[in-house]
């Protein structure tokens, strides 16, 4: 049919070794922009310009990407951007550092690698744009849009169809919790303490992209951390798959960003936001080992190593680089937040759903 797309996803991996096929058939988008926040799972090239260690613009970054090294820290597409064509979008979404007026209507990807919800996380590495400093770069977008849309009635009810999905928090535990040596955040906070104090933040970084318009909000909590090859090679496992006690420290902030939904759910009646479960959808399923080691030859830093060759088989790793999910973990990611397959993957609704209210 004309001006149709089919899109498909088809992958397999070795978390319970689960066979993935969807597919969307649409003339439009499901919605008519995406809006995008967090840090380097979904930076798609924001920070390229930055002066920080956290950079993916360089091979073997991309290389099964279509546009090849975009700063994308991964070997092809982000979680985002799969979410992206599964909503029907026939383009990635620009990074803001980019965005033209022509772009930003169908939506801009704010995120920036290192970034996290408190200011000081990932500053050892060099800049890069915090969660607050996203919101203000939305307002900036909100204010271009209106400008070009020369009716603020309509930017706001067009704002209000949109989704948004945000996708931060790692960095306060990898680059700040984690590091003694340099941030005080361990000494002055018990993990319970912490969590508490990090949702609290993150509660009002939500509460404003509300108040920009947002409406249909999906809030990704934070992978098993003590999963990654860069932490375990850092703090050793005692015999585990992980380290234990950081995915426990993880899990007491995902219980309360759980409970930070159904607060801000009863709280804002004519918003919808929702819980992607990443430590539910990404834990091993069955009795098939992961395979916790990175495809690409990592610095100390956990990244690639600039112009080293990566593994040949991608499609059977899960990590790409000592933190980064491969392609083939993003597409499960990014297919089960889109459609449950079972009911912890996301609460109240996947994305699919998200999309339609």
């Amino acid at each position: 049919m004309k001006g149709e797309h089919i899109l498909m996803f088809h992958g397999l991996i070795f978390v319970g070794l689960i066979h993935v096929t969807i597919f969307v058939v649409g003339a439009e988008p499901q919605v008519p922009c995406y809006f995008i926040f967090g840090d380097s799972l979904v930076d798609s090239g924001n920070n390229n310009a930055l002066t920080t260690a956290a950079k993916a613009n360089y091979k073997p970054y991309g290389i099964d990407f279509p546009q090849g090294v975009t700063g994308r820290f991964t070997n092809g597409k982000t979680v985002a951007d799969i979410i992206g064509q599964l909503l029907g979008f026939p383009k990635f979404i620009p990074p803001y550092a980019t965005a033209t007026d022509q772009e930003i209507s169908t939506g801009v990807n704010y995120g920036s690698g290192s970034a996290g919800i408190r200011e000081e996380s990932g500053s050892h590495l060099g800049d890069r744009i915090n969660m607050d400093r996203q919101l203000l770069n939305h307002e900036k977008t909100i204010s271009r849009l209106s400008a070009l849309q020369n009716n603020k009635t309509f930017t706001d009810e067009y704002l209000k169809k949109c989704i948004y999905l945000s996708n931060i928090g790692s960095n306060d535990y990898i680059n700040n919790y984690l590091i003694p040596s340099i941030y005080p955040s361990s000494k002055t906070y018990t993990v319970d303490q912490y969590a508490t104090v990090l949702v609290q933040e993150y509660s009002q970084q939500l509460k404003t992209i509300y108040n920009l318009g947002a409406r249909k909000i999906a809030v990704f909590g934070l992978g098993q951390i003590g999963c990654t090859p860069a932490e375990i090679t850092r703090f050793g496992t005692s015999g585990k798959p992980c380290v234990e006690w950081i995915n426990d420290a993880v899990k007491l902030f995902n219980d309360k960003l759980k409970s930070l939904v159904t607060e801000l759910n009863s709280n804002y009646l004519d918003a919808k936001f929702t819980f992607i479960n990443l430590a539910s959808i990404s834990a091993p399923q069955g009795d098939v080992p992961l395979p916790n080691t990175p495809c690409c030859q990592v610095g100390e830093d956990g990244q690639c190593v600039r112009d080293s060759n990566p593994c040949l088989v991608r499609a059977l790793t899960v990590f790409y680089d000592g933190f980064h999910p491969s392609e083939i973990s993003n597409t499960l990611i990014a297919t089960r937040s889109y459609i449950s397959v079972i009911p912890s993957d996301t609460f109240p609704y996947d994305i699919s759903h998200l999309a339609r209210l």
